[in-house]
Order: structure tokens, then sequence, then C-alpha cells
């Protein structure tokens, strides 16, 4: 039986990283995962239940795991989003937690290794760059899914190259938008049209909040924010014509 690798995943959400390994065909023998949010842990358990939650990164000793073959992550970017412009980037409370994922590298020693963080000033991409001693690729995830999510990857892995174009749309993916008719006494009101989407100021603040969005099904959508369905939009997807 051919032998597997173990994984380290840091900030590891929901244990995405399974879903690539799968798809991929790697074998995993131990995935073990550096989560503190009590969701994400409960999904990561319900779809992979032999995942060894480690808790906290900076909790976390590599000398208190066996050989890592493979340590992935996607280091907090609320620090280095080009949406905050006043953001501390690698000095943030959030951000700065990348240096984490480089004392673990130190630790560890693994063969490969993978970063992803948004796209972000210069100054910050040049001092990750610098301190994991490869160049970053940028790659939109509109290429392989219906959403346009632009980031950066640092890897050691080899050959990696752009996905070819799918060209996924919304409409590809939706399986039911009959369960939900908004009637929001301002939806009429405040309706905006934009390239991807419609937008309506439902709260009533004068502006439009990314939640209060319906997108055009033969379009891609961004990130789509976590919200209450009962009174948000953006699980609605609107016809164009």
């Amino acid at each position: 039986m051919n032998k597997g690798i173990n994984v380290l995943s840091v900030f590891d959400g929901m244990m995405c990283g399974q879903i690539a390994f799968n798809k991929s065909r790697v074998k995993v023998d131990n995935d073990f995962a550096s989560e503190i949010d009590k969701y994400a842990i409960q999904v990561t358990k319900h779809n992979y239940p032999n995942t060894k939650n480690i808790g906290d990164v900076t909790q976390v000793k590599g000398t208190d795991l066996p050989k890592i073959d493979l340590l992935i992550g996607g280091s907090p970017c609320q620090d280095l989003s080009r949406a905050k412009t006043d953001g501390d980037g690698l000095n943030g409370e959030m951000s700065g937690l990348f240096w984490e994922f480089v004392r673990l590298l130190k630790e560890t020693e693994p063969k490969y290794f993978l970063l992803e963080n948004v796209v972000m000033k210069k100054e910050w991409v040049n001092i990750i760059t610098d301190e994991l001693g490869v160049e970053p690729i940028e790659i939109n995830s509109n290429l392989v899914s219906a959403q346009n999510r632009r980031r950066m990857y640092w890897t050691n892995i080899p050959n990696i190259k752009q996905p070819k174009d799918k060209k996924i749309t919304l409409g590809d993916i939706i399986y039911d938008d009959t369960y939900k008719v908004f009637t929001h006494e301002r939806i009429p009101l405040t309706k905006k049209m934009t390239k991807n989407y419609v937008k309506w100021d439902i709260s009533g603040k004068q502006y439009w909040s990314q939640q209060d969005r319906a997108y055009f099904k033969e379009k891609k959508v961004c990130t789509l924010p976590k919200a209450n369905p009962a009174n948000k939009l953006n699980i609605i997807f609107y016809y164009n014509g």
C-alpha cells in the first residue's frame, strides 16, 4: 500500500484542502488542522472526521508533530487587503499571524508548502516573498468557478500553471432559487444596476451593503458574505432579461 503524506493546515477554515487532495488523489495519512472558529471546526468534523484539530496556531509547536510533508495555509488578510487602505499589513493584529506560518515552516521543514493571501501592496508582497524564498503566482478563481476571487499563492510545489478557463457562471452551479421571494419596501426604491449584480439599500444607511445584492445568473459573483437569509438578498440570483 502506498504511504500517504502528513499535512499541517494552519488557518484551516473548514478543511478545503481535503477537497483538493481528494480531487488530485493525494493520499493523506494524517491531517493536522489549526483552527479556532467553532463553526468551521464543526463543518470539518462532519465532512472529514479523521482530521486532527490542534487548535490555536500560536500554540502549535512543530516539534510536537510527526514529520510534516506539506504545510498549507491562508493567513488572515484583514490588515493586508487593499479594501482597507489604512491597514497595518504584516504588523497588524490579524495579518501578523503570517509570522506563525513562517515559524512553523522553519520548525517542521516540510518538503512542500503553500501560502495563500489576497492581492496586496507591493511592499507586503516583497516581505512575504523574501521570507518564503519563492515568487508568488496570482490566480483568479473565476477560471475554475463562478466566483471572482483574485488571490496570490506562494509555493515551492513545482510546475504550477494558470488553470484553464472553464467559463463557469452562477447559472451552472445553482440548484434551486425558487424558495424565497423578498418584498421589503425599500427594494423598489433603492434598486441600482451594476455589471454583475443588482443592489439595494435595504438597511436605509444610504449606501449599498455587500450582502444586499442579487447576482445575474450568466455572470460571476464576488465573495458572498455571511448573512441572515431571512432579510438579505445575497442568496437570490437575478435573471437578466
